[in-house]
C-alpha cells in the first residue's frame, strides 16, 4: 500500500426526507387581511419575551398600520390550560382576532 495515498469509501446520503403527500394545515384558520383586527401578544414572561413581544408589535405597527393589541402573560411553567388563569387566558382569545406567542428562552 502507497503512503498518503486514502482507499476509503464513503456512502454519500440525501439530506432530504421523504415527503408526506398530506398537505401540512394549521390548527385554526389563518386571518386573510389584518386591517383593522386586534392581534394577541402572548408572553411567557421569561427575561427576553417581552423584548420579543414589544419588536413584533413595533414591526406590525410599521408594516399594517391600522391594528390593535391585547397583551396576555402566564409565567406559570406549564400548559396555560391547566392553570389558574384558564379562565382569563380563553376569555382573551375570545377577544382577539389572531396570536402571536413569544418564548424568551
Amino acid at each position: 500500500m502507497e503512503t498518503g495515498k486514502m482507499n476509503a469509501q464513503y456512502e454519500v446520503l440525501s439530506p432530504w426526507a421523504e415527503i408526506d403527500p398530506i398537505p401540512l394545515k394549521g390548527i385554526a384558520p389563518r386571518v386573510e387581511d389584518l386591517k383593522g383586527k386586534t392581534v394577541g401578544l402572548f408572553s411567557n414572561t421569561k427575561v427576553t419575551s417581552k423584548p420579543i413581544v414589544a419588536l413584533i408589535e413595533k414591526a406590525l405597527k410599521e408594516r399594517y398600520g391600522d391594528l390593535h393589541f391585547s397583551h396576555f402573560a402566564s409565567n406559570f411553567n406549564q400548559e396555560i390550560t391547566d392553570t389558574e388563569d384558564k379562565d382569563k387566558f380563553e376569555q382573551w382569545v375570545k377577544e382577539v382576532d389572531t396570536v402571536i406567542s413569544a418564548v424568551g428562552d
